[in-house]
């Protein structure tokens, strides 16, 4: 079955920091980046499902950049992840979790037939993570 990914770009700043462990393990753990900072990311949906034979498509691509910009882009856009979305409050903002939040904000609201097949968010360019879904894993 073909897919079909379409790419958005964000913002968003974070600090790593974990209460219960000590200044120095922190430091020894996250380096640097216990700092604030921030990321010009880059998101990755990727969408399966029929072709529709009327549009050719899989996917309205104009319902899907709605979708991602409701229910991703204007809450992780210019935000400060840690401090501002409450889903972080007990998390690391890394890719991993961001990926995770991603995929929980879309997955249940995407247009049928169509169907969430993956994340994939790039925080430099050398570091990006994966994510297709929990029943996947």
């Amino acid at each position: 079955m073909p897919t079909i990914t379409k790419q958005y770009k964000f913002c968003a700043a974070h600090r790593y920091w974990n209460d219960q462990w000590s200044d120095v393990k922190n430091r020894e753990i996250f380096g640097k980046d216990i700092k604030l900072h921030g990321h010009n990311y880059l998101l990755d949906i990727t969408v399966f499902g029929p072709i529709n034979q009327h549009s050719g498509f899989i996917i309205n691509i104009k319902e899907l950049n709605y979708l991602v910009k409701e229910r991703v882009l204007e809450i992780l856009d210019h935000s400060q992840i840690d401090k501002d979305i409450i889903w972080f409050k007990n998390r690391q903002p890394s890719t991993e979790n961001l990926v995770i939040f991603i995929w929980n904000q879309i997955a249940d609201k995407m247009p049928k037939p169509a169907k969430l097949y993956s994340v994939i968010l790039r925080e430099t360019p050398t570091i990006y993570t994966t994510y297709f879904g929990p029943e996947k894993t």
